[in-house]
């Protein structure tokens, strides 16, 4: 009986590594096939002008009317140089995730596809379940923020002004320290739940005049308030130190979250190998400039001391005079929580349809509309998701163990495009070296982003510049090691300039503001994973089937490009 529970056990453990340890590999791409489901696929609809919008209108939210404010109150007006770091750090993670939604154009997943292919189904997994938790989290953030939002705007009207119950948009009392309810946060999450059901098209007429709304009120707010910009205000430029302004852009790195989502539409692009790099990279500097624009107004209509906490910009052009601005800032702010929301359902939506087709997940999440060409399931449970969140729990408290996904998914894509483009891809090419090429460049990657927690965590205690200096020193070796010591190949499309030293200094980077992190968000980060690997070793592992998403089949084309 002991014997066979023990061979039992070793069985257990032997399928479950054997599981864990298999990686994707996708047939090449061509402009004329693409995995699907039940004979039905998703309908490439998307020019490189709704790509944009997408990746803007997931990044440009309120923050641009708040971050850029909350930051400066300790920064100064080198609140601007904070947001020209952060975005020159987000455009070296933007180029990795360039490369490779160019090399897998033709099929979603985005990150959790990349590490799939690049790395084994176990680590996808993982890096699934914290993007899906942070996008779960974020998106019934944005909605309680959006229906208070909307309820400001109502309450414009006198006839309701002060006669809207709290519970109706702000949130009711909370009990129990974390449930509030909130009543119109899951209608409109229903009511986009909807909108990206009946189709793409829909969804993406919608984002592309909220966000277009949003951008022209951005660009308006910056035209007005540069006239009334008192240069004096920008002096002295960073009254607490060049740390205060680096200890900023780890706040607003946060700020242009958003551009992965552009990755995501992979499967729904009419031109997915050109239009998804200059996607992502087109609309990270749009967000950049617009941060920009904003950050030097904002310091110089009021002094940075000055400034308010909740509503910064919007109080700027009040105290100038400017009332009629404010009321544009709060519309803007409407239409940028809006597309913000709507395109982070339908990134979720589209992981969930990714997993379920490699089994994963259950199948029921693989399915297709056969007219709508949605995964109509998908986005049914992460509405579904989404409105019980918004509708029940305070997401204040929540939002202590957001970014962590955001920050794990981009610094496994960074390492998927050093992974990938290595000669020796497996461990069994060993040639004279006691470790195989690609093994190397993984230790390698490692000791990079153990380097980048470390260094973050000395910086954040306040710790000796000495243990600093060596957390960078060995970082550098080991990204010295990953270029002279190792050959690669280039990729068939686009390609991420300087590898492997620029996916380095995004791992480094990603680490570094780990680090910053509230130490709830690192338990958060062991307990999911825990319970992910919970769930593969009891689910995941007897369902999942890699080849089955290399099925080729003529993918359907929207009726417009047809008549083309």
């Amino acid at each position: 009986m002991r014997a066979e529970k023990s061979r039992t056990s070793s069985s257990f453990f032997s399928h479950f590594w054997s599981s864990a340890l298999r990686a994707k590999t996708l047939t090449p791409y061509s402009e004329t096939s693409v995995r699907t489901n039940d004979g039905e696929g998703l309908v490439r609809r998307l020019s490189l002008f709704d790509l944009v919008l997408i990746g803007i209108g997931a990044s440009i939210g309120a923050g641009i009317f708040v971050v850029t404010g909350t930051v400066a109150r300790d920064a100064g007006p080198g609140v601007t140089i904070s947001f020209i770091l952060a975005g020159a750090s987000c455009v070296l993670n933007a180029l990795c995730y360039a490369e490779l939604a160019s090399r897998f154009p033709a099929v979603v997943g985005g990150a959790y596809l990349y590490t799939y292919t690049a790395f084994n189904e176990l680590t996808a997994f993982l890096v699934f379940a914290q993007l899906m938790l942070d996008y779960h989290i974020g998106a019934a953030s944005i909605a309680r923020s959006l229906a208070s939002y909307v309820v400001n705007i109502i309450e414009l009207i006198p006839f309701f002004k002060d006669n809207i119950p709290s519970w109706i948009g702000h949130g009711g009392e909370e009990i129990f320290g974390a449930i509030s309810f909130n009543i119109l946060a899951p209608i409109l999450l229903a009511l986009l739940t909807i909108i990206l059901c009946r189709g793409v098209g829909e969804s993406s007429l919608l984002n592309s005049v909220m966000t277009t709304l949003k951008v022209v009120i951005v660009i308006f707010v910056i035209i007005v308030g540069a006239f009334e910009v008192d240069v004096s205000n920008w002096s002295p430029f960073a009254p607490k130190g060049f740390k205060s302004i680096l200890t900023g852009a780890t706040v607003v790195f946060f700020a242009y979250v958003g551009f992965d989502a552009v990755a995501n539409s992979a499967e729904e692009s009419k031109r997915p190998q050109r239009d998804l790099p200059l996607g992502i990279m087109g609309s990270l500097l749009v967000c950049i400039a617009l941060y920009i624009g904003v950050c030097l107004v904002i310091t110089g209509m009021v002094p940075y001391q000055f400034l308010g906490e909740d509503a910064p910009l919007a109080e700027a052009f009040s105290a100038k005079g400017l009332k009629y601005v404010s009321v544009l800032i709060s519309i803007g702010a409407v239409a940028g929580l809006t597309t913000t929301l709507l395109v982070g359902l339908y990134v979720q939506s589209r992981l969930y349809l990714g997993l379920g087709r490699d089994g994963l997940l259950p199948s029921i999440f693989a399915k297709v509309h056969q007219t709508r060409h949605t995964p109509v399931h998908s986005q049914v449970w992460v509405g579904i998701v989404a409105c019980v969140l918004a509708g029940l729990f305070n997401v204040t408290v929540l939002s202590h163990i957001l970014s962590v996904g955001s920050l794990t998914g981009y610094s496994i894509v960074s390492a998927c495009v050093v992974t990938l483009r290595l000669k020796d891809r497996t461990a069994s090419q060993v040639s004279t070296r006691w470790m195989s090429n690609w093994g190397e460049g993984v230790v390698c990657l490692i000791i990079i982003a153990c380097c980048g927690f470390a260094a973050g965590l000395f910086y954040r205690f306040s710790a000796s510049y000495i243990l600093l200096i060596v957390a960078v020193v060995i970082a550098i070796f080991a990204a010295a090691a990953l270029h002279f010591r190792q050959v690669y190949t280039d990729p068939p499309s686009f390609s991420c300039p300087g590898v492997p030293i620029v996916p380095a200094v995004c791992i480094f980077f990603n680490m570094f503001l780990f680090a910053q992190l509230h130490y709830e968000a690192w338990v958060r980060f062991v307990v999911l994973s825990i319970v992910t690997v919970g769930i593969y070793a009891f689910y995941g592992q007897y369902h999942a089937n890699p080849i089955s998403s290399n099925e080729t089949i003529v993918y359907h084309r929207a009726p417009a490009e047809e008549a083309e």
